[in-house]
């Protein structure tokens, strides 16, 4: 996890060093930023695991892969759909055998603004199923074999975390009544960031090894709105996006500076910093008080638990 630079700010990605040796795990990797942040660790000869849900676009995304980097590429993946928290652990139990060794996970799974209110195969609304308790339960499926690699957990926020109603609606938290599409994607964001700084905090106390580190991509030209947004929003976006936003691979640098560089810092959330911090060089991002509310993230970790049928081991 080296780079040429002590400085984390206005972070490209000629500040890295070979990866030769290191293990990523990537969720959602294989288009938008999560198939630039393999493309960024791969040229550094890194080992990249993605964990996706289409078996096809995966094969694809390997094949167009390898073929800018050549077939010894160490690329590969393992399905996994987050919408099912059965999938999740089977793929957990799959990825151990490959990685016994994990630099870093790179939470970058995620789905955005679902047009109408739909559940997970477990009945949780979709957005705080897919976006936060998927990512809950690998993360601590993984913990101990990151913890045994000293490694990192990178998890990929959203501007959209101080936005919508700025707090876990626990009283209704799938959304059951009165349905937002806006509301329940900002809640599954700051579920995210919430988890990520408990996470850290827990693990200072019982003198882990493992780094939280927090990041967003800020506005970047994806796919995410494709498949699930509403049609209106679908149109506003691609309206929006060539004068906005940034490209798919510039999203990536945050997550990709996180998960590598040696100076970033816990309780800290990097991104772009130009424009609301929707675009620009990347570095540090002011950090809305919300997301450190400990009473409710240390609420919010107790429910997860219970949903996930899952108890961390910290």
């Amino acid at each position: 996890m080296n780079a040429t630079t002590d400085s984390p700010y206005d972070w490209s990605p000629h500040q890295l060093d070979t990866l030769t040796g290191q293990t990523f795990v990537i969720t959602g990797a294989n288009t938008g930023a999560g198939f630039q942040a393999s493309r960024l660790l791969l040229a550094k000869l890194a080992q990249v695991i993605m964990l996706n849900r289409s078996s096809a676009k995966s094969t694809a995304a390997i094949a167009a892969l390898k073929q800018e980097f050549g077939d010894d590429a160490k690329v590969s993946f393992i399905r996994m759909d987050f919408a099912s928290l059965d999938s999740v652990r089977r793929a957990a139990q799959e990825l151990l055998v490959p990685a016994p060794k994990i630099t870093a996970l790179i939470c970058n799974a995620a789905i955005a603004q679902v047009a109408k209110h739909t559940t997970t195969a477990e009945g949780f609304e979709s957005q705080f199923g897919v976006n936060h308790l998927g990512h809950f339960l690998l993360c601590g499926l993984l913990f101990e074999c990151i913890d045994a690699s000293r490694g990192r957990i990178v998890v990929v926020g959203s501007n959209a975390y101080k936005m919508g109603l700025k707090k876990i609606q626990f009283d209704d938290i799938d959304f059951t009544n009165n349905y937002s599409a806006w509301n329940a994607y900002a809640q599954s964001k700051l579920a995210q960031m919430q988890f990520a700084f408990e996470l850290q905090r827990r693990v200072e106390a019982a003198a882990k090894h493992v780094q939280v580190r927090v990041c967003h991509p800020g506005a970047s030209r994806t796919n995410l709105l494709k498949d699930t947004a509403s049609r209106l929003n679908k149109i506003i976006w691609s309206l929006l996006a060539p004068l906005i936003a940034q490209s798919a691979q510039k999203g990536a640098w945050p997550e990709v500076m996180c998960a590598t560089h040696h100076t970033v810092k816990p309780f800290t959330l990097y991104g772009p910093t130009k424009r609301a911090d929707m675009v620009g060089p990347v570095g540090e991002c002011v950090l809305h008080e919300v997301a450190l509310d400990t009473a409710m993230a240390a609420k919010l970790w107790t429910v997860s638990e219970h949903k996930t049928g899952f108890t961390w081991p910290i």
